[in-house]
């Protein structure tokens, strides 16, 4: 269901019923996990947070790494930050 780098892989959905009576899996929510700061990027126009993923973590979709490391739950909260925090390649 999950790529294997998710954060949600591995978790195990639980069923809960809706308003109308329909029955459906929900996924919980991960702990947040202390990532250590490799150090900050300094961000310049039109940078994204995907393309910093790229650049310092070799894939794209780690972009919620960086968002769980400032401490923010949407990548447009960082969209006016100067310097973005980025964590470890490796965990």
């Amino acid at each position: 269901m999950f790529d294997a780098k998710s954060r949600y892989a591995g978790l195990t959905p639980y069923p809960v019923r809706d308003h109308r009576g329909r029955t459906l899996m929900l996924v919980p929510t991960p702990s947040a996990q202390a990532d250590l700061l490799l150090g900050f990027h300094r961000r310049h126009q039109g940078e994204r947070l995907d393309h910093l993923a790229a650049a310092y973590l070799g894939d794209g979709a780690s972009s919620w790494r960086i968002c769980e490391l400032a401490d923010v739950m949407l990548p447009d909260a960082l969209a006016e930050a100067r310097e973005i925090p980025i964590p470890p390649k490796t965990r």
